[in-house]
């Protein structure tokens, strides 16, 4: 009820909406919503730069306008959240509308529309972010998220979304530009940006950023180090383009990995940091790719990439606990407890993460009688590899332990010279996927998207401690899946699109999204293959007003995830049955652009239910919430050009609150941050000023992590 009411809700908003602006007297255009092409070409920290819509998103790999495609897609600038220092991919996206984003050491915590992203849903320029890593944004240009189920396109998918980061690269017409930056708690960067024509038909481009900081947190810290150097050659008719690039990047940082809000006794500062001396974590990338684009004639364009993606993540570290109520002393098997301390566990990883991939995608145009068609066929083949060190015990086979009093700050723990190795695995996992997908218009107010994927993979594990188990020491595995798509658009006016959409999505193997699908140990007889399915209908409208300078977004959506397996006879290990499903229901709102000539909006609200609709393994779950998923998620930021070079911004985002079990056995409060800056841009200046957090608010961004309290940033740009 509370889903339809809010449904009926937001469409009479919609509909106020549509009425009022279509009503409001046209002001004299600044600018129109641009071509994709042109808002890359803008300089850095052009005034209007954040507050324009993006023709069409790369995520879609049909080169079709977001007005053409019938799911959503929402396209944020980073150099927005890079005013306020913000580097975290999921800081970038708290208050997106459906999205829930929480504090994880080892990754970015994001759920798109109730369902994990983190593990296989998020891309850098197409290719899969697989793999333990937290992801940097340092020479990200924008981030283009497609709601819903999208393995017609990409494969396995948790079923929420797809977040695609499109990096930095050269290209013919962006500026060049260095830069500094200082902030609260000794946060210090420098970035430059080089890119230079050689001639008409070649452009190279150099992005680095090296920035220091510390944290509101004690003994906390950072550092980031990324270059990016790369080139493009595109011939004299333009209808050839070649892009190479190479990618490192680099975050070094002392982990905040601390207990869970509820653990913490009344009295605990949020800027108490629970890290012991010698915890560390690094995340390196490098990344190279290339890609061809070709024009074969005036209807058919020919798309190829290849890839190669190393990342590496290594921590020693002392993480969460709970909070000790009376004394016991540590044995072999026991860290022991100290009354008043958090007994911390231990654990010291090292993970290399390999993907190599490579894609060739053809889009044409052609008629077939009455109908016009516009077909994009691809085919993918990756190979993802995985291989994980762990210890949590000394040379003699002893747990490790630390302790930490979160009121006074005194710590102590037994970390010693010499570990004993518990776990070295190596998981590989091959892809093949064949994909169509055709946008047929019927007549030219109407339009039908149809699209199928095959996708064929193998998965296999090795336990490299011991060279066979009762099982062997390699485990391998193979399945196949197929995955359609379908869509009706109807636009009876050019400035509105409304439209349907089925989508699915599938996690093989019975719900393991990632690389690691099978364990080194799994007695392949009793392995269950069959894949975890995510079902989707979503309903909308895509419109724009006041002659194309404000956009905006409205959806209604349903997501059923089922096929979950469990093994109803714990003693009878070949049988397996459907648990039950998960269900995701919401509607989402966004916009951006212009109200008037000097005002510019952009934001969005979400709502959404995410429960557990049946659970034969435990009924007693059945009707809770979703755990981590928020029911409403909202942002609102309003900009003010003074004149054509300086403005003022203020902005505010929402986090609902949401439980962090199953169970539903405790709930994180909710939370509204609001957020200011000023800004100078000239021909070769830019110079902002930021205030995160104007009210001081203190508020928990995740179970384990609270938010950062008021803080300030200053950056500089020069460009040329």
């Amino acid at each position: 009820m509370a889903f339809r009411k809010t449904l009926l809700s937001l469409s009479i908003l919609n509909l106020f909406s549509i009425t009022y602006l279509t009503t409001t007297a046209h002001a004299e255009d600044r600018a129109v919503v641009l071509p994709t092409i042109v808002i890359e070409a803008m300089d850095e920290g052009d005034p209007i730069k954040t507050y324009v819509d993006y023709k069409q998103a790369n995520v879609t790999r049909n080169g079709l306008d977001k007005k053409d495609i019938p799911q959503t897609i929402d396209t944020i600038d980073v150099s927005k959240y890079k005013t306020y220092g913000a580097n975290d991919l999921s800081v970038m996206l708290q208050g997106t509308p459906g999205i829930d984003t929480s504090y994880d050491m080892r990754g970015d915590g994001i759920m798109i529309r109730g369902f994990s992203a983190d593990t296989g849903d998020i891309y850098r320029d197409g290719i899969r972010e697989s793999g333990q890593i937290r992801r940097s944004t340092a020479n990200v240009e924008r981030i283009e998220i497609l709601k819903g189920p999208a393995s017609v396109l990409y494969g396995r998918s948790g079923g929420g979304g797809v977040i695609n980061m499109v990096t930095k690269y050269a290209n013919f017409d962006s500026k060049s530009s260095i830069g500094g930056y200082v902030g609260s708690y000794d946060d210090v960067g420098y970035t430059f940006d080089l890119n230079q024509l050689m001639n008409d038909n070649f452009a190279v481009r150099l992005t680095g950023e090296y920035a220091d900081t510390n944290s509101f947190r004690e003994g906390i810290g950072s550092q980031i180090e990324m270059l990016s150097p790369s080139f493009t050659y595109r011939n004299d008719d333009q209808t050839f383009a070649w892009t190479t690039q190479y990618t490192y990047d680099k975050l070094t940082r002392v982990p905040d990995r601390g207990p869970s809000y509820e653990d913490l006794p009344k009295g605990t500062s949020i800027e108490m940091g629970f890290a012991q001396d010698g915890d560390y974590v690094e995340d390196t990338l490098q990344l190279f790719r290339t890609n061809i684009k070709y024009d074969i004639n005036d209807q058919w364009k020919l798309d190829w990439s290849a890839s190669y993606r190393e990342t590496e993540q290594n921590f020693d570290h002392f993480y969460a606990g709970d909070l000790c109520t009376d004394n016991q002393a540590p044995t072999a098997t026991n860290v022991g407890c100290y009354q008043g301390y958090i007994n911390q566990r231990y654990y010291w990883q090292q993970t290399d993460n390999i993907t190599t991939s490579t894609a060739l995608t053809l889009q044409g145009d052609f008629d077939t009688g009455a109908f016009s068609h516009h077909l994009t066929t691809g085919v993918d083949y990756s190979i993802e590899e995985r291989e994980p060190l762990l210890s949590n015990k000394d040379s003699s086979g002893a747990l490790i332990y630390g302790f930490v009093n979160p009121l006074t700050g005194d710590r102590f723990n037994n970390r010693p010279e010499d570990i004993q190795l518990t776990q070295h695995n190596y998981y590989e996992s091959k892809n093949l996927g064949i994909f169509i997908q055709d946008l047929i218009t019927i007549v030219p107010t109407v339009k039908v998207m149809l699209g199928v994927r095959f996708d064929d993979y193998d998965s296999s594990a090795e336990n490299k401690l011991q060279s066979s188990s009762s099982y062997g020491s390699v485990r391998e595995v193979s399945d196949q899946s197929w995955s359609p798509n379908a869509g009706i658009i109807w636009q009876p006016v050019p400035e509105h699109s409304l439209y349907a959409s089925y989508s699915r999505s599938f996690a093989p193997f019975g719900g393991r999204v990632g690389v690691n699908t099978v364990s080194a140990t799994t007695n392949l007889d009793t392995f269950n293959a069959e894949p975890e399915l995510n079902d989707q209908f979503e309903v909308g409208v895509k419109s724009e007003w006041l002659d194309g300078r404000l956009s905006t977004q409205f959806s209604a959506f349903d997501i059923k995830k089922h096929n979950i397996r469990y093994n109803p006879d714990e003693n009878d290990p070949y049988t397996w049955a459907v648990a039950g499903e998960h269900r995701s229901q919401g509607v989402e709102l966004s916009f951006i652009g212009s109200l008037l000539d000097d005002l510019y909006v952009r934001g969005g609200y979400g709502y959404k239910e995410a429960q557990i609709k049946e659970n034969k393994a435990d009924p007693a779950l059945e009707g809770n919430e979703l755990e981590n998923t928020s029911k409403h998620t909202a942002n609102l930021f309003v900009r003010y050009l003074a004149t054509d070079k300086i403005y003022a911004e203020i902005g505010a985002t929402y986090m609902g609150s949401y439980y962090v079990d199953d169970e539903n056995t405790f709930k994180m409060p909710d939370w509204t941050r609001v957020d200011a800056a000023i800004g100078y841009k000239d021909d070769n200046w830019s110079i902002t000023g930021a205030v995160n957090n104007v009210t001081d608010k203190e508020y928990w961004r995740s179970s384990s992590m609270p938010g950062t309290p008021r803080n300030y940033l200053l950056r500089v740009n020069y460009l040329f």
